[in-house]
């Protein structure tokens, strides 16, 4: 009986090494599997391992503002087109010397002492100069053109005066009209170039009462420079003020008798379908009939001083 006890707790303690034994040895055979495994996922990721982390809405919808790099000194950069914002060049004439002069020896009547210009020869020299070396730029306004040339004609017409005085008439000098002595930039002129084929062609028909020709049927000489801010109403002023003087013509409304310049000019007051009659309603004190009788007044070439 106690051998049979004593070998009953032999068995069991066996049996329980045993299974202790089966325990540990699967133990052992679980942990060795997982560190192989980790080893393999560690070497060889797998191919979910590779996918990159999905962003978040916040971080997809972020950009990124590059700071402009801006090149050195000495860097070459191509394709680069500046766009430039063009400039206006309007370098007008200043003819305040002009106005000066005409201000101190021209009257309000175009009476004109050519004595009181001969005695301002050097500073009358100095506007003839400055007309000459500035010739009209092509960003000129018409009406800053038309002033310059108006200026250039009555300047050199005293000029001419000047250079042949003392004298009784204009038309006692030798081709007045064609003698070529006015110079602008590096052009010669006569008086009839600037007019016919400068001013003239302007289209502008009431320079025929501003334009002088030195006699007393001429229009008068305006004591005033020309300029462009003024020219509008210098002009209207003077074509009223030569209809309305009795000594140049004579308007009623149903007889007229003219200046011969409405003669000899006849053509640029008949412009953009106007006629003669049509131009004088436009500034005359009476309106005239289209079927007003028209003559001509003798033209008086005293010299206007």
């Amino acid at each position: 009986m106690k051998y049979l006890s004593l070998l009953l707790i032999t068995i069991l303690i066996t049996s329980c090494c045993g299974t202790k034994r089966i325990a540990d040895s699967a133990a052992n055979e679980d942990t060795k599997e997982i560190a192989q495994t980790k080893t393999i996922e560690t070497v060889e990721p797998t191919e979910e391992s590779k996918k990159p982390e999905k962003q978040t809405k916040e971080e997809e919808e972020v950009e990124v503002e590059e700071t402009p790099i801006e090149p050195k000194p000495g860097d070459i950069v191509e394709d680069i087109e500046i766009e430039e914002a063009p400039e206006k060049i309007t370098k007008t004439f200043n003819h305040n010397t002009w106005n000066d002069l005409l201000q101190k020896h021209v009257s309000n009547e175009g009476n004109v002492s050519y004595k009181g210009f001969k005695a301002d020869n050097r500073k009358f020299n100095s506007y003839l100069k400055s007309l000459s070396d500035n010739p009209p730029q092509d960003t000129w306004s018409q009406d800053e053109t038309l002033a310059y040339w108006m200026n250039v004609y009555n300047a050199f017409t005293i000029k001419l005066i000047l250079d042949n005085y003392p004298t009784e008439s204009i038309k006692d000098i030798n081709g007045p009209w064609s003698h070529r002595f006015i110079r602008i930039d590096k052009k010669w002129y006569t008086l009839n170039d600037v007019e016919h084929r400068i001013i003239r062609k302007m289209d502008e028909p009431r320079i025929h009462f501003a334009l002088v020709c030195a006699a007393v049927s001429c229009p008068r000489l305006y004591n005033k420079a020309f300029t462009a801010e003024n020219l509008e109403k210098d002009l209207s002023l003077l074509t009223r003020g030569f209809l309305s003087d009795p000594e140049k013509n004579n308007l009623s409304a149903n007889s007229i008798k003219l200046s011969k310049i409405f003669k000899w000019y006849g053509g640029d007051f008949k412009k953009n379908g106007n006629t003669l009659i049509g131009f004088l309603n436009q500034y005359s004190d009476v309106t005239i009939s289209s079927n007003a009788k028209k003559s001509y007044k003798d033209y008086n070439w005293a010299l206007n001083e």
